[in-house]
Parts: C-alpha cells; sequence; structure tokens
C-alpha cells in the first residue's frame, strides 16, 4: 500500500491529547510537538501563513506525520520532553545536556555514610540534588560534618560482626570526628537521630536541627557543663550562618518551584529556584536555543517540564511570571505582590545576569554568533525586513556657520568599519543649514556608490529628528531609492527614532543592544565629523594668514608648518632658521610681514 498523502494523514487524525512527529521524505524526523487537539494543532501548520521563515521550511518539508495519544496533558508534555532528547530533530528547541550533576548520597546501609557522587545507583540509597555546583556538595557536607560526628569507613557494621571484634577504632574516633560505632561506642538510634537531622537540612529545613542544639546548650548549662555547652553554640552558629546565606524569604513559602525567563531573538535563558522552609536550596539557569519562531509561553512550559524532570523535584506548585499550561498535578501561581513577587522578581534578575554574563563570553568565544544574535534583535527592533548588516550614519558638524562639513561612519556585523568611513564637505549650502546639507551629502553618497556598483547598506541612520530625516529622504527619491534602503533618524534629547511617514517615535528599551548600537553609531558618526571640522578650522586659519604674506605659496606654507607645527614659531623665527627652511628671498618676505 503506498503511503497516504498530507491530505489524508491531517484528516485522520484524532481530537485528542497526544504528541506529534513530523518526517521529511527520507523518513528523518524534523520535530516533536504536543497538542491538546492532535487534529487542530497539526492542521494549523498546513492553513495558517508563517511570517517566520524557518517555519516556512519546516512544512514543506513535512511528508510523514505520526502521532501518539496520551491520556492527560501532563502526559504529553513529559513524552514531548523525553523524545526531544531522545531524537534531537532539527527543528526543535535544543534540551541536550551531557553534564554529569554531582549528588549527595546517604548510604542505605545499618550506619549510614553520607557523601557526594555523581552516580546515581537504585540500591535504597537516599539522593539528594543534583546540585548545580560543587562548590554547593562541599559547603553543605562541611556543614554536616561541623555539625554532627559521622563514619566516614566502608565497612560492614553488621550487629555480629562488631560483638565478635572484628574491627577496631581508626583516627577519625581519635581526633573527635566519630563516635566509634565500629566497636559498639555508638548505637544505632544514636546515629540515626544524627542522619534524620541531616536529611532535614538537605531538605532544607533548618528549624528541628536549630531547636534540638538550642535544647541541648541549655541543658549543658544548667548542668554547669559550659564547655559542652560552648560547643553546642559553636554548632548552632554554624547552621544559622549557613542559613543566612542560603536566602531565607517567607518561611510560609515552603517545597515551590519559581521560573522565570528572558528571550531575545536566538535563544531563551530559563532560571530556576527551588525553595523549602523558605530557603533557596538550589538555583539553575537553563540556555535554549531557538529552532523555530518560539514564544516565551512555549520556552518556558517545555524548560518546566525538563528541569523537573532533571532535578527530581517533587513539587506541586511553581510560581511563573505568565500562565502556561502544566497539567492539572501542578498549582500555577502567577504572584502580583508581597513575597511571592519578589522571589519572582530575583529569579527574573539571575536570569537577566546569566544571559549577560553568556554574552560577555559568548563575543569573546565566538564574535560570529555575538554578531548573528544581535542582527537578529535589530531586525525585529527596529521592525526590518532584513538584518542590518551593513549601516551607514550620518552627521552635520558646523560651529557658527563655518566650514559646514558632514560625516559618515559605516558599521558591518555590528562593528565600526573605519577603512569605509567618509568625511564631505559642504560644495552646494551657503551658512549652517542642517537640513539642505544632509540632503547633499545624502545624494552624493549614494550617487557614488550607485554609479560604482558598490553594495548599499541595508540602513541609514540620519541623527537628527524629522527635518534631516526629511531632507534624507528627499535625496532618496531623486536617486530612486526610496523603499529600498530602510532609513531612521534619531534625535538626541529623548533618543527618539523617527520613522518615515510616522509621526509617532519610536522608544526603544534604554538597555537594548539595539539602542546601544545605534548610540555608538551616532557618537562615532559626531566624534569623526568634529574631528574634521576641527582640521578644516585649522587649517583655514593657517592659509588665512599665511597666504597674506605676498610670494609664500602652497608648498612653502607647507614646508614651514611641517617644521615649525604652528603658525606663532613661524612668526617668531629668525631669519637664519627661516632660510633653512623656504631659501633667503622668502625667508625675508615672512619677516618683514611680521616686523610691521
Amino acid at each position: 500500500m503506498s503511503k497516504p498523502t498530507l491530505e489524508i494523514q491531517l484528516q485522520t487524525l484524532p481530537n485528542e491529547p497526544g504528541v506529534y512527529q513530523y518526517f521529511d521524505a527520507n523518513d528523518k524526523i524534523l520535530y516533536v510537538g504536543k497538542a491538546k487537539n492532535l487534529k487542530k494543532r497539526v492542521s494549523s501548520y498546513f492553513t495558517k501563513n508563517h511570517d517566520y521563515g524557518k517555519t516556512k521550511v519546516l512544512v514543506k518539508k513535512i511528508v510523514t506525520i505520526k502521532h501518539i495519544v496520551v491520556e492527560t496533558e501532563t502526559d504529553a508534555l513529559l513524552l514531548e520532553n523525553n523524545l526531544i532528547k531522545k531524537y534531537q530533530p532539527r527543528y526543535n528547541v535544543l534540551l541536550k545536556d551531557d553534564k554529569s550533576y554531582p549528588w549527595i548520597c546517604i548510604k542505605k546501609e545499618r550506619f549510614p555514610r553520607v557523601f557526594s557522587t555523581r552516580r546515581v545507583f537504585k540500591d535504597g540509597s537516599e539522593y539528594f540534588g543534583p546540585y548545580t555546583s560543587m562548590k554547593t556538595v562541599k559547603t553543605l557536607l562541611d556543614l554536616i560534618k561541623g555539625l554532627y560526628l559521622l563514619r566516614t569507613c566502608n565497612y560492614d557494621l553488621a550487629q555480629d560482626k562488631i560483638d565478635a571484634g572484628k574491627f577496631k577504632v581508626c583516627l577519625e574516633y581519635h581526633l573527635g570526628n566519630c563516635k566509634g560505632p565500629c566497636e559498639g561506642y555508638q548505637s544505632e538510634e544514636d546515629y540515626h537521630q544524627n542522619i534524620a537531622a541531616i536529611r532535614e537540612i538537605l531538605k532544607g529545613n533548618f528549624k528541628d536541627s536549630l531547636s534540638q542544639f538550642k535544647q541541648q546548650m541549655r541543658a549543658h548549662a544548667d548542668a554547669m557543663e559550659f564547655e559542652q555547652a560552648q560547643r553546642i553554640k559553636e554548632k548552632i552558629d554554624i547552621l544559622e550562618n549557613y542559613q543566612a546565606k542560603s536566602t531565607v524569604v517567607n518561611p510560609k513559602i515552603s517545597n515551590v518551584d519559581v521560573f522565570s525567563i528572558v528571550s531575545d531573538e536566538g535563544y531563551g535563558y530559563v532560571n530556576f529556584l527551588q525553595l523549602s522552609y523558605g530557603s533557596i536550596i538550589r538555583s539553575h539557569t537553563l540556555e535554549i536555543k531557538k529552532k523555530l519562531d518560539e514564544s516565551d509561553e512555549e520556552l518556558l512550559q517545555l524548560a518546566i517540564t525538563e528541569i523537573r524532570q532533571r532535578f527530581h523535584s517533587k513539587s506541586r506548585e511553581v510560581y511563573v511570571p505568565f500562565e502556561v499550561d502544566l497539567g492539572e498535578d501542578i498549582k500555577v501561581s502567577t504572584p502580583k505582590l508581597g513575597d511571592k513577587k519578589r522571589i519572582l522578581d530575583l529569579s527574573e534578575r539571575n536570569a537577566k545576569y546569566y544571559r549577560m554574563e553568556r554574552f560577555k563570553q559568548v563575543k569573546i568565544i565566538d564574535p560570529d554568533r555575538h554578531a548573528n544574535r544581535i542582527m537578529a534583535q535589530m531586525k525585529v527592533d527596529l521592525r526590518l525586513s532584513e538584518e542590518p548588516r551593513h549601516i551607514e550614519c550620518f552627521d552635520n558638524s558646523n560651529i557658527q556657520g563655518t566650514n559646514p562639513v558632514a560625516a559618515c561612519v559605516v558599521f558591518k556585523n555590528g562593528k565600526p568599519s573605519k577603512k569605509d568611513y567618509r568625511h564631505f564637505n559642504i560644495k552646494t549650502v551657503v551658512g549652517a543649514d542642517d537640513f539642505a546639507s544632509m540632503e547633499e551629502v545624502v545624494y552624493r553618497r549614494y550617487k557614488r556608490l550607485l554609479e560604482e556598483e558598490e553594495p548599499l547598506p541595508q540602513l541609514i541612520i540620519i541623527d537628527g529628528g524629522k527635518g534631516q530625516l526629511s531632507s534624507a529622504l528627499k535625496s532618496l527619491d531623486m536617486l530612486n531609492l526610496r523603499g529600498k534602503i530602510a532609513i531612521i533618524g534619531i534625535a538626541k534629547r529623548l533618543e527618539e527614532l523617527f520613522y518615515p511617514d510616522d509621526p509617532i517615535p519610536l522608544y526603544l528599551d534604554k538597555k537594548s543592544e539595539t539602542l546601544k548600537v545605534i548610540q555608538q553609531l551616532r557618537n562615532e558618526a559626531h566624534r569623526f565629523g568634529i574631528e574634521h571640522h576641527r582640521n578644516r578650522r585649522s587649517k583655514g586659519a593657517l592659509t588665512t594668514e599665511l597666504e597674506l604674506i605676498s610670494g609664500i605659496g602652497e608648498q612653502s606654507i607647507v614646508d614651514l608648518m611641517t617644521h615649525f607645527k604652528t603658525v606663532k614659531r613661524i612668526s617668531n623665527a629668525t631669519f637664519e632658521e627661516l632660510e633653512a627652511v623656504i631659501g633667503a628671498s622668502r625667508a625675508k618676505k615672512i619677516l618683514e610681514y611680521y616686523s610691521k
């Protein structure tokens, strides 16, 4: 039987929750997704007009659709997550993670040991974690060691072997780090009381241990056993110090997972905080590479499922910045006020810091990826039809109407391309007319690029408001380039961005990278223009004075300035000094001019 067409496959999909898989002509898996209603969700791919290019490409490649019906949406979430990790389809976000995270193990033994491990065995032992940092594990183990005396040996401490005297206490016993259960010096019941307290600390509950130690300290003090009371007090200080560092929030907030997301065009960053008894006991940020035009809701939903699986979370409540569907078993809260909102804000701050750190790292390690991300972000922020890989920015510079000049600076892939910078001396405009000057330089710049068949920019930035932008547009109209190159104006006062034929300016977030690139362009154009203006004014002052001297030509002026550097030094020079540079007859003329 031949393979059914896509139309037939779509018609026969059930109206049930489940997971769908797309395959290409070679039966290679392209994409895995989940749906409340398989038929509606899958059909939407083939009936919608997709703005995002990769989604269009995906749909064109789909030849076969397979699906798995499940009981609930929660089952669909988990199955989708597992299939993505297993097959790593080309068009799904990346959830691959090869890290082996550390755990703290309470070994299933008569006298349990407590230690760190990166391997989890199904041997009945208790495993706490995984922890995202080995430093956290070491801190916790040091805390436990400072509070409770536990064995570190790996002997099989069966009662019959202890009774037979098979073991002898080691150095740890003599150092006071172990109570010697190997020789029967510590009962199993007493040892397990310590293990129970450690178990609660690893869950984030410090209250019981603190209460127990305070009770012991008072008992020793009442019995005049002040040395023992002091030792217990030191343990209380250790525990309270650790508790203070674990970021305590409202103690009523317990057994809760907190998730937040920040994203850009290429990646999403999801932060996870786990709270227990008012303390943050775990923090982790997951970086997700987008493959299609995934929304923050889709990314967060997928990341929550993945993180909860990875860290074996059993929390029945999550705090998130907006509603997500995680099934009926989990309570989803979107806090607006109070301690819950503060902890959600803390999670978002962690995600933002992680994103900034990744930017800095990527900028150093992988500049191409950094440039690609900024270009993609600028395309979206500035509502462009293509990425602005080549940007040119114009700025006029004149002081009190003298020596009007303009500058054009060029950025390629978000970085200055100084070899492409250009200066313009204003030729057709008399006086300080910024609008007419802008019209002239924009026309001259792109007339030349067209004549020389050089590549045109994707974006032009005009340093100025509506007036300067309108002047630049006149030049583009004359060259028939209107609509072929995106153009915007930036007004200095409020950093307003103006678009052609749009009276309402665009305001970008003051911290956005797009605005930073535009500001860098504007500042660079201003610097470059001022530099040229100063050079022209200096040259003007020079030629105005020296050219007044009859018989002193341009080459003589250049020779004099090269040697003496300033006009003042030339005016104070002796006949011999001048003669050595320009000869006796010209030296005599300069001396006669300055002696008047």
